[in-house]
């Protein structure tokens, strides 16, 4: 049985569901932290060390890269950069993780490629921070400040008229301010959508109900499965298009006026929730486009 690295410091449910759908196809799944992996840049070696293969395979599947110091997070992130000079595919690549992970550089793709996407500021100034929100404020514009860096709706911030700011600001934000319009859903019933989307096709969509403005399955949303396709999933195809991105989880709102806006892709999904709402098998169809890509 051919072996696969799966980078991930945490296999648990999505793990276990790849490990399953690779064996199905004749693969086996090894899990792999990234930290691990190294470059080995000596005239005896193929480049990069990934421990427990001898030699490079011909693919990588990647499930998690794991945060750190900008340091760190560089260094792992020019190993999979490494990996696809040496010929190894890897899914996702390591620009297609750089563009998601780095709010900032999604919204610019998404709003250069004219996708509806939020009205959005990123600063480093605390002054040219705060005459934004003070001017947007005013005109009855709330706004969500985010960290650049984060998933699961961690740190997210709703700004409105009245409230004070965190102090101190530098230290919430880590001294870069990333201000996006609050899109309203409808108070009291918020929801959005998310958009499974592999090889720039929605396979799978929910709708998430959430107790708050904040709608992340892991902070209690409930799901819905409703259907992919229509305006709902054009738009999150049209966004990972634009990314250039093997397979994402696309955040999607729909505004108290009908229009839809992309909030956020995922570059390493989570599909638990979704999977709990649909009778495909998503790790089964992300292996299968994985080994589509392989040849």
């Amino acid at each position: 049985m051919i072996k696969i690295p799966v980078f991930t410091d945490d296999p648990g449910w999505h793990g276990k569901r790849l490990k399953e759908a690779f064996a199905l196809r004749g693969y086996e799944a090894i899990f792999v932290s990234i930290k691990n992996c190294f470059l080995n840049l000596t005239s005896d070696s193929t480049g990069v060390v990934i421990p427990g293969f001898d030699v490079l395979p011909q693919f990588v599947f990647v499930r998690g890269v794991p945060g750190g110091t900008l340091q760190q997070v560089i260094a792992r992130l020019d190993v999979l950069h490494a990996l696809e000079m040496l010929g190894v595919k890897v899914y996702n690549s390591g620009r297609a993780i750089e563009r998601t992970v780095d709010k900032a550089m999604t919204s610019l793709v998404l709003h250069q490629n004219k996708i509806s996407t939020p009205d959005t500021w990123i600063c480093e100034s605390r002054h040219h921070a705060q005459v934004i929100i003070a001017r947007e404020i005013s005109n009855d514009n709330p706004l969500v400040i985010k960290p650049l860096f984060g998933s699961q709706g961690n740190g997210v911030r709703l700004l409105q008229l009245g409230d004070k700011l965190p102090v101190p600001m530098e230290a919430y934000v880590d001294g870069l301010y990333y201000l996006q319009r609050y899109i309203d859903s409808g108070e009291g019933v918020w929801h959005d959508y998310r958009v499974f989307v592999i090889r720039g096709k929605a396979i799978a969509a929910m709708l998430r109900h959430g107790s708050s403005w904040v709608n992340n399955v892991a902070l209690g949303a409930q799901c819905e499965a409703v259907s992919p396709e229509g305006e709902l999933g054009a738009l999150a195809e049209a966004a990972a298009v634009a990314i250039d991105i093997d397979y994402c989880g696309v955040d999607i709102i729909r505004d108290r006026h009908g229009k839809l806006f992309v909030l956020e892709i995922n570059s390493i999904p989570a599909w638990k929730g979704l999977q709990s709402v649909l009778e495909i098998d998503v790790a089964q169809a992300l292996v299968d486009d994985c080994l589509v890509k392989l040849t």
